[in-house]
């Protein structure tokens, strides 16, 4: 079973994303966060496989959410994956250095 963290402020974004994966009989998503601080939070807790994290919160962006979850050893079993509807190339290249 993979187990899945979804971090996106827009509840309309995450309940789609929810939605999606609960309709494959491996994925469980196990928790959702607003924003990254909370996201943070609730990696520690339920130490999910992948964490899908928006690139622009309120709070604590996704970069520096990933740079967190990266830094910590406890959640070093925790894969990010960096979502986002922006093409930029400082996006790209700063989450790649921020490990996700």
């Amino acid at each position: 079973m993979i187990r899945v963290l979804l971090v996106d402020d827009q509840p309309l974004i995450r309940s789609g994303f929810r939605a999606f994966l609960d309709l494959e009989d491996d994925i469980e998503v196990v928790a959702e966060a607003a924003n990254g601080q909370e996201g943070l939070e609730l990696a520690a807790e339920h130490l999910p496989d992948i964490a899908l994290i928006d690139i622009q919160m309120p709070v604590l962006d996704g970069i520096e959410t990933t740079r967190r979850i990266a830094a910590a050893p406890a959640l070093a079993g925790v894969h990010v994956v960096i979502l986002t509807n922006y093409c930029l190339d400082e996006y790209f290249f700063d989450t790649l250095s921020a490990c996700a």
